[in-house]
């Protein structure tokens, strides 16, 4: 017990020291964007969320094209369950590579969140039809579909995850199982 609590206390050290680092490094750089994007990272590790978005932000502002300011700020947004904050810069995000897997998925997740089935059932599908092995995407587009009443898609998908990730075909099958009932 006592070796697991000096590894956690080495690690957050660790952070600690990270973020001073970096607050220097921004200190002696203040036009630097990858200076506040980097410690911006450095916070988003260690949850202090607020400080990770102002760093974002301070990056957008010396250099408004730059795209990993944007994906950063969104996933922010997520992991505080701001949902429509997260959905405004995810579509940004996307906005600089329209046809990107990973853009359209993070979208559609947003759009899960928000209860928007639809939306996110569109956005998995364009996130496949770019990279079809995309077995999350097609488990999430499957569970959108159980929740707008198609199930007949959702059982196709879920036969195609019993080849491709049993895993997810498994907990599909738990969302199956509990629309029956």
């Amino acid at each position: 017990m006592l070796l697991a609590g000096l590894t956690v206390l080495t690690s957050c050290n660790r952070t600690e020291n990270e973020i001073n680092t970096l607050q220097q490094q921004v200190w002696k750089n203040p036009e630097s964007a990858k200076a506040y994007l980097l410690l911006g990272n450095a916070y988003a590790r260690a949850q202090r969320y607020g400080e990770a978005s102002e760093a974002y932000k301070k990056a957008l502002v010396i250099n408004p094209d730059l795209d990993e300011p944007l994906h950063a700020l969104g996933a922010v947004a997520f992991n505080q369950k701001n949902y429509t904050e997260a959905q405004k810069y995810f579509q940004k995000h996307l906005e600089h590579s329209p046809k990107d897997s990973l853009r359209l998925y993070d979208l559609g997740n947003v759009s899960m969140q928000l209860g928007q089935f639809d939306k996110a059932a569109k956005l998995y599908s364009e996130s496949i039809e770019n990279s079809d092995a995309f077995t999350d995407a097609h488990y999430n587009l499957a569970v959108c579909y159980i929740r707008t009443g198609r199930r007949a898609e959702a059982q196709a998908i879920y036969e195609w995850l019993l080849v491709k990730n049993n895993y997810l075909a498994l907990s599909l099958q738990k969302h199956l199982k509990k629309e029956v009932r």
